[in-house]
């Protein structure tokens, strides 16, 4: 199967410590995610993985669950097939909930979530569609939610990650693995 329009290296030409990252995912996951085999042709993979792994993945002041709703709904609206199929799978085995991920994906403004989560995914699409635009004001909703300065930045982080990465998955015609879809 092609899962970049671009070369996907051969394990043998990849760092050690790419190779061992690669020996993670395969042992919690049980394959290796399309994503990082196709980011691997790059010297700064590991760069981009430690922070999206930090930032997904490490202890913040957002949920694991509000992340990958903003992942979703971001994707969602980016056309990411990659990042749809597996944030939606993410969030599924998160929270337990079939719909949210599915809804979050075709249209999140319809969406049912708690306000928190909302005012999240609000920004996020603002990010999306109108960075250039935002004012303080659009702050507003996050803070009445009970968002902390620090907490904004965290969120704000996520939307442009995922920005950031729909933009290059969907450039370089990156597949997902079929296991985000059993």
């Amino acid at each position: 199967m092609v899962i970049s329009w671009l070369r996907v290296p051969e394990e043998k030409e990849l760092a050690p410590e790419v190779r061992e990252l690669f020996a993670r995912f395969q042992e919690k996951m049980g394959f290796v995610p399309n994503v990082a085999r196709a980011f691997a042709l790059s010297p700064r993979f590991l760069l981009w993985f430690r922070y999206y792994d930090a930032l997904m993945r490490g202890e913040g002041l957002l949920s694991r669950e509000e992340r990958e709703a903003m992942a979703v709904a971001i994707s969602g609206e980016n056309r990411c097939e990659y990042c749809v199929a597996s944030h939606k799978r993410y969030l599924e085995d998160l929270t337990g909930d079939p719909v949210l991920p599915e809804v979050l994906a075709a249209n999140p403004r319809r969406a049912e979530m708690p306000s928190r989560m909302r005012a999240l995914v609000e920004l996020a699409l603002k990010i999306t569609h109108e960075h250039y635009a935002m004012t303080e004001g659009d702050l507003a909703p996050l803070r009445e939610a009970g968002l902390s300065d620090e907490a904004i930045l965290e969120a704000v982080e996520v939307a442009a990650m995922f920005n950031f990465t729909n933009r290059l998955l969907n450039a370089l015609g990156i597949k997902p693995n079929p296991e985000y879809y059993a």
